[in-house]
């Protein structure tokens, strides 16, 4: 079912899914740690790094920057850290939608002391950076706006960066401006207080950042999550080898799919690569199914999902009303899980949504409605009224908006027994390129 340079991918009804999972590496910490094994100390060995388009904007940029990257197979890669300084001063580089490397990188840039100039596809250019620069230009960094102010792409330029106690960064519009301050104020060896002003989103990719942080040698205080303490005399430290978790947003797909299965006695299905052990904040999407009636089993490094005995018996699924805030890519599927709910669910606090790789809000709705369910649509929340068991619109066409979840969330309405057709189903390739094979593969006919 290679779906990559195919213009639409046509799912046929699915009666159940069974099976087990081996999730692909985590987008958000495989660039995490690429780029700190770049600025490190020594030599690292990244193992079960996620071989997307995402990772290779990141890594294609760290080879421009002069950073040595030795691939030997099966997601493992040597990378010989810089000591953090790369040594390339003058680059031009491109970066697709990926804002896990654009935003880190813009941050590490600015304090390296060269010219560089990044760009990416005209999305990337319409996801807002303002937070991040104004927070670099107040320690002395020099950014320009090539084209709208407040949005890539970007030119930086050599400066002086400045000793300060303190740094301030707003919270509210995406938890990477903030990570991408943590990832690179440690180059400066000096101690520094990162303020974040107003309520911070997104926290658990924050943990994640921390998480990486220290295992590269740099322990920063966090105090609530108001304020961020990074140590003078930080230095980034190779930790031999290092191991990149299951993607834990992806596997959100299977979970839901083996407690959707299990109201008609599929199920269930196991992902491999999270579980108890994991350090992102999508593994928490295990606490919404189980409020919409799933039953959920969990191991270090697995985790199983089916129907609960409550849910098989009414056939449908319970509806929630839940801020989710803390989980914004998984809380896609759990809008596309409450269109088999026995009721409107409310799924609240994503307004961060429409700054993502497009207005998911607005996409969410428009595509939930061509499957047969009412939708009310706020500033940042959505409320679901989920069409009846046999009231799911058939043949339904979905727009992706180039949006990798939306074409992998979306996937799951052929469980409710209709034909759906994804447009631009090679989107996948941003994170999980062999998405719809895997599907396809604990699918039954």
């Amino acid at each position: 079912m290679a779906a990559v340079s195919c213009p639409y991918l046509d799912l046929a009804p699915i009666r159940g899914v069974k099976g087990t999972v081996k999730l692909p590496g985590s987008k958000s910490i495989s660039n995490r740690i690429l780029l700190l094994a770049a600025l490190a100390q020594g030599t690292s060995r990244v193992c079960d790094v996620l071989e997307s388009e995402d990772t290779q904007h990141m890594l294609r940029a760290l080879q421009t920057l002069g950073v040595a990257c030795r691939d030997h197979g099966g997601a493992r890669l040597d990378i010989d850290g810089t000591g953090g300084r790369f040594p390339v001063m003058n680059a031009d580089l491109f970066l697709g939608n990926a804002g896990t490397a654009f935003r880190p990188l813009t941050a590490v840039l600015a304090l390296n002391g060269g010219e560089y100039r990044l760009a990416g596809v005209p999305r990337m250019h319409e996801r807002p950076i303002g937070d991040l620069v104004d927070s670099l230009s107040r320690i002395g960094a020099r950014i320009e706006y090539l084209d709208k102010t407040g949005y890539p792409p970007l030119a930086i330029h050599p400066a002086k960066i400045r000793q300060m106690p303190s740094v301030s960064v707003r919270g509210n519009v995406s938890s990477q401006f903030l990570t991408s301050l943590l990832l690179a104020l440690p180059l400066t060896r000096s101690a520094i207080t990162i303020e974040v002003e107003g309520e911070l989103i997104s926290t658990p990719y924050v943990d994640i950042t921390l998480n990486t942080m220290r295992r590269f040698g740099v322990a920063v205080e966090r105090r609530d999550w108001s304020s961020f303490v990074i140590p003078e005399g930080a230095v980034y430290r190779s930790p031999g080898e290092i191991y990149v978790e299951g993607d834990a947003s992806s596997a959100s797909y299977f979970l839901a799919a083996g407690a959707i299965s299990g109201l008609t006695g599929g199920g269930p299905v196991r992902v491999e690569g999270v579980g108890r052990g994991s350090i992102q904040g999508d593994v928490r999407f295990t606490e919404v199914l189980e409020r919409m009636g799933a039953r959920i089993t969990m191991g270090e490094n697995w985790v199983e999902a089916g129907a609960g005995d409550a849910a098989q018996q009414r056939g449908r699924l319970a509806p929630i009303d839940a801020d989710l805030n803390h989980i914004p890519d998984a809380a896609m599927t759990a809008a596309v899980a409450a269109l088999f709910a026995n009721g409107p669910s409310t799924i609240r606090n994503i307004g961060s949504w429409r700054v993502k790789e497009t207005d998911r809000l607005t996409a969410m709705a428009n595509e939930l409605r061509k499957l047969g369910a009412s939708i009310e649509e706020g500033r940042d929340y959505l409320r679901i009224m989920p069409p009846s068991p046999n009231g799911f619109v058939r043949n339904a066409v979905i727009d992706t908006y180039d949006d990798h979840r939306i074409a992998m969330c979306f996937s799951l309405a052929a469980l409710a027994g209709v034909p759906v057709r994804i447009n631009n189903p090679g989107c996948v390739a941003k994170t999980f390129p062999r998405y719809f094979d895997v599907l396809a593969a604990i699918s039954q006919s």
